[in-house]
């Protein structure tokens, strides 16, 4: 009898229209590849030589200002120019060879002063600080014409290429809708139009009812493994209310989104012990003018551990050629995070 804990299958997602493969079985497969050097993640509260840390000077010459909480630049090396000259090229080819414009802004957000934090080892209060900043920040930057999109997002560790250890994550700002935010944009759409209510609310409801691959909780927000995930602890957190962006949220939620937050990436570092790495970000609803009731506020959670702190998954072959495929079914993943305890192992040592 076919079962989804045992036989290869695929599973579909409804956000970005495609599907992944999913091999359990493959679990039970011995492993002789690259194995990375544990991540030793030990830290002073200051670091003279950071460029991030308060007071220091920066690339240019610039010199942060003694902060004590949050702190936001313009990053000295943006992808992105507010300035770019609008403009299009059209190369000899039938239309194949085609280029635009992009004008944008990116920034820096330093999410405390201490040099030696993370998400996970920062007290609920100075997280819901960090959440206020993001939502001042999306309405002020969405607030520019030219602006459609605003990307509020963290990379953490090494692995994920955060090229300073520093807690801080970034934003980059967009003229248009980058295209995993626009595939999502038409299926919430479509569900929105052909249903009257959010695809994320009504999937909310269906994962609570089962249950298996929620890890954690909260009056206002759900961490849980989604059914489609393709990396190994992805994790999706929901707002429980259908709400379209950070600055929608009332105090109470914002406090919400700070504990879930701190409690999801606790469970991360103490499933292998150790700093785990991720790109963390919000999806939120565009900033072009119209309304969106369609959109439901998320923030994606990707990691790439895969075994422990020193193996971890890789997108090659048949997932770079044909479709996303892991090993570890979604639920089994949860079960593991759900296993985790919310104190810190640092704290614990």
């Amino acid at each position: 009898m076919f079962s989804l804990s045992d036989h290869p299958h695929r599973r579909y997602n409804p956000l970005l229209r495609e599907w992944v493969l999913v091999s359990p079985h493959r679990t039970r497969r011995p492993w002789q590849g690259q194995v990375e050097q544990p991540m030793l993640d030990e830290r002073p509260h200051y670091d003279p030589t950071c460029y991030l840390c308060p007071g220091n000077e920066r690339a240019g010459g610039v010199s942060n200002p003694p902060y004590t909480s949050t702190y936001v630049f313009t990053n000295d090396f943006a992808a992105l120019l507010p300035d770019t000259p609008a403009g299009a090229a059209e190369l000899p080819g039938a239309g194949l060879l085609q280029a635009v414009s992009e004008r944008g802004t990116c920034r820096v957000i330093c999410f405390s002063p201490r040099h030696d934090l993370t998400l996970a080892e920062m007290e609920v209060e100075a997280i819901e600080a960090v959440v206020a900043i993001w939502a001042a920040q999306y309405l002020e930057i969405g607030s520019m014409e030219q602006i459609g999109y605003v990307q509020i997002f963290e990379n953490r560790g090494a692995m994920m290429g955060a090229s300073n250890p520093h807690p801080h994550g970034q934003i980059w700002s967009t003229e248009h809708v980058p295209s995993y935010v626009a595939r999502e944009q038409e299926s919430q759409h479509a569900y929105y139009a052909a249903h009257g209510r959010s695809l994320l609310a009504d999937y909310l409801t269906v994962e609570e009812a089962a249950g298996e691959r929620v890890v954690c909780a909260n009056e206002h927000f759900v961490a849980l493994v989604p059914f489609w995930a393709v990396w190994p602890f992805e994790t999706i957190i929901i707002s429980r209310r259908h709400t379209g962006a950070l600055s929608d949220l009332a105090a109470e939620e914002r406090r919400g989104l700070a504990d879930i937050l701190k409690r999801m990436t606790t469970r991360y570092d103490n499933l292998f012990s150790t700093s785990f790495p991720y790109s963390m970000g919000f999806h939120q609803r565009p900033t072009d003018g119209a309304q969106h009731p369609e959109w439901h506020l998320h923030a994606h959670f990707l990691p790439p551990l895969l075994r422990s702190a020193t193996v971890r998954k890789f997108m090659v072959g048949f997932e770079l050629l044909d479709e996303p495929q892991r090993d570890i079914t979604p639920e089994q993943a949860a079960e593991r995070l759900r296993m985790q305890s919310e104190q810190h192992y640092r704290r614990r040592l």
